[in-house]
């Protein structure tokens, strides 16, 4: 018998490059898998123009519309539940998840950092890398808690920085081994059942 297909929401706030390596990996693979929402928090981002090639569906949340981040993801809740979706992966999303969706989704969502956390947490990890003069960092992918990338690790990727390495050419190698490696742990939880 066919494994029940697994419901899945992507979080992403502006380019979504991750997004499309994701839902390309799903498919090339065959896993079973649907994305079945793309949610953003910006109405000009990027990734929206993706989530149309991929034909995925959209929510747009402009937090700004609402009274309260707990109004705003009651919003979002409201649509995963509509959509019947059994985990989240963010990808890009450059909110702190609050407590109202976190109670939703404890132990079903999951993100993806660049920088081998501990180290260099925040929305500028492989700036705060460089410019330490780390000689290596990475990416972590990590469960989602109600702090700033503190949820525990699941699996990290170590990627060099060479000597006389540009910022523009540390992101690069950064995105290209995110690209691969994302797809790559949401398929070990899902052969693990943790999916």
């Amino acid at each position: 018998m066919a494994a029940p297909i697994k419901r899945i929401a992507i979080f992403a706030s502006g380019e979504g490059t991750n997004f499309t390596a994701l839902c390309q990996a799903f498919a090339r693979q065959n896993l079973p898998l649907k994305v079945c929402l793309l949610v953003c928090d910006h109405q000009n981002a990027n990734v929206l123009k993706r989530a149309a090639r991929e034909n995925v569906p959209t929510l747009v949340v402009n937090f700004k519309d609402h009274p309260d981040k707990a109004a705003a993801e009651r919003v979002i809740v409201a649509q995963l539940a509509e959509k019947q979706v059994d985990f989240i992966l963010l990808a890009g999303y450059m909110r702190i998840v609050g407590p109202t969706l976190l109670g939703e989704y404890t132990g079903k969502m999951i993100n993806i950092h660049p920088a081998l956390l501990p180290l260099f947490p925040g929305r500028h990890g492989i700036e705060d890398a460089y410019q330490a003069g780390a000689s290596e960092t990475g990416v972590t992918i990590h469960w989602v808690d109600a702090g700033i990338d503190s949820g525990q690790v699941i699996a990290q990727s170590k990627v060099p920085v060479y000597p006389g390495d540009s910022l523009p050419e540390l992101e690069a190698r950064i995105h290209a081994r995110e690209h691969e490696f994302y797809p790559a742990v949401v398929k070990e939880l899902l052969e693990k059942g943790e999916i």
